[in-house]
């Protein structure tokens, strides 16, 4: 059998496989399946948009809260990225205008050579906040298990949180099922191709979001409660 009349047979297939029912009952059928597997897929998001709904401020109009939570955003040869640079430009313009008391910079430093917590913190110290007001968060490795371990582990009950303006919606909404009272400040960023992979990306992950707020599972690592945050505050006063 020659490779044309191979292909011609498997685009036969895969047309009967596509071709709508031949009645009126099996064509209706499939569109309100089509329709039922659209809203579920919707629902994710609808979620996170209900959820953070009415709690997205910016620097300036965020309500004044003692903790701000700046989460991770890669590094670029042991520096913040770019990204990451400007969620930290937000936290260190809270801290100077006295909306905020201490910074909770939450990570992944799971590899010995890759350490987002201690970057973020030279950086905010570079940048006026000093180091006594900054506390570290080294298992922060997704947004649920950071929102989760600023409740259970450092004993965070309200913050406002800082990111990009194509997470923070999230960010908002699974720190609210950790039991964190949150505000969003969502960072503006101009729409190159990492706008655009982030923003797609949060289509995918809102559906993990959503399963995470459903099922609530412990982190990757808990670990024992840590005064941090209590200390960081204390002295701030």
């Amino acid at each position: 059998m020659c490779a044309c009349h191979g292909r011609g047979l498997a685009v036969g297939r895969v047309r009967r496989v596509l071709r709508l029912p031949r009645t009126r009952t099996g064509r209706r059928r499939a569109v309100q399946v089509a329709m039922g597997l659209c809203v579920l897929a919707l629902l994710p998001s609808t979620w996170m948009f209900t959820t953070a709904d009415g709690r997205l401020r910016t620097t300036a109009d965020v309500p004044r809260t003692q903790v701000a939570m700046v989460f991770g955003a890669g590094l670029w040869q042991g520096e913040p990225s770019p990204y990451l640079a400007r969620r930290l430009d937000a936290a260190a313009e809270l801290y100077r205008s006295g909306r905020i008391e201490v910074v909770l910079v939450t990570g992944d430093n799971s590899r010995e050579e890759y350490d987002e917590p201690d970057a973020m913190r030279a950086y905010l110290t570079d940048h006026g906040v000093p180091d006594r007001h900054i506390v570290s968060d080294y298992a922060g490795f997704d947004t649920w298990d950071s929102c989760v371990r600023a409740k259970k582990i450092f004993g965070v009950d309200r913050a406002v949180l800082i990111s990009q303006g194509f997470h923070i919606r999230r960010a908002v909404a699974l720190c609210q099922e950790a039991g964190v009272t949150s505000y969003g400040v969502g960072v503006q960023d101009k729409h190159d191709e990492t706008w655009y992979y982030g923003a797609t990306r949060e289509l995918f992950a809102a559906g993990k979001a959503s399963l995470d707020a459903l099922f609530e599972p412990d982190p990757r690592f808990l670990g024992p409660e840590e005064p941090g945050v209590a200390r960081a505050l204390a002295s701030a006063r």
